[in-house]
């Protein structure tokens, strides 16, 4: 079955990008603190990148000390993107999706992924892959939209009062797993949903053993800047997770 590639999609791309340009937005203040706060002593250490983008991070691995850094995308136009702006001979771009990473005939000491993996199907098989990706002692270390948001599928997320302010999260079909489509700059942008144990477990049933886990939330300085982002403490947008790859 071919993935999803709807990063190529030149609508769904140029809203995406402008989103990013602006520096106040969820990941900037939330999600990319919360995963460098997750990463190990990077100096010496090489490095895979699920869903690089546009190549920003990779490029701060090299500035943290990485040797080497290999970021896989599936969309064209962002590693378009990452190959002008965050190039640098310690980087290699590849085309691929993350279904594929088993043709990769390397070992890597970290592999991180920023917000891709809600866009896999197959979970189990790519967690699998990283697995035997990893070198002995390795770190898995990734960022995911929450499940209370990929169990949403197009009705009104919120109950608001008659001033249109957030009560509360309306939540349904939590538990039934599988593909759900939304509209995001284009209609039937797929993801798909698991719950927290399906997550969990895979990670346990492939090996790993789970360090930290974050859902992160503003804090009282933030809200007094950005006081919208109070909606976070009914429904946080991201899970992340810290893994490693221990051998006995």
């Amino acid at each position: 079955m071919a993935q999803q590639n709807i990063y190529d999609n030149e609508i769904f791309f140029s809203g995406y990008k402008k989103i990013r340009d602006n520096k106040v937005n969820a990941n900037n203040l939330f999600e990319i603190p919360a995963l460098f706060s997750m990463m190990p002593d990077l100096k010496g250490k090489r490095v895979l990148d699920l869903g690089c983008g546009f190549g920003e991070h990779c490029k701060k691995f090299v500035d943290y000390g990485a040797e080497k850094v290999v970021g896989i995308d599936i969309s064209e136009k962002m590693l378009e993107v990452a190959m002008v702006e965050n190039s640098d001979s310690k980087i290699r771009y590849i085309n691929i999706p993350m279904e594929k990473i088993a043709q990769l005939q390397e070992k890597f000491d970290v592999v991180v992924s920023s917000l891709a993996f809600h866009y896999v199907e197959d979970f189990g098989g790519v967690i699998r892959n990283v697995y035997n990706l990893l070198d002995e002692n390795g770190v898995f270390i990734f960022s995911q939209e929450h499940p209370l948001c990929t169990c949403h599928s197009g009705s009104n997320r919120w109950t608001r009062d008659e001033n249109g302010n957030k009560l509360h999260l309306n939540l349904a079909d939590y538990g039934v797993e599988g593909e759900r489509e939304s509209a995001w700059f284009v209609e039937n942008v797929k993801k798909y949903h698991r719950t927290f144990s399906t997550i969990i477990n895979t990670l346990i049933e492939e090996g790993f053993t789970i360090e930290k886990m974050i859902e992160p939330l503003p804090t009282d300085e933030l809200l007094e800047k950005y006081p919208d982002y109070k909606d976070l403490f009914h429904k946080p947008d991201f899970l992340l997770i810290k893994a490693n790859k221990y051998l006995s």
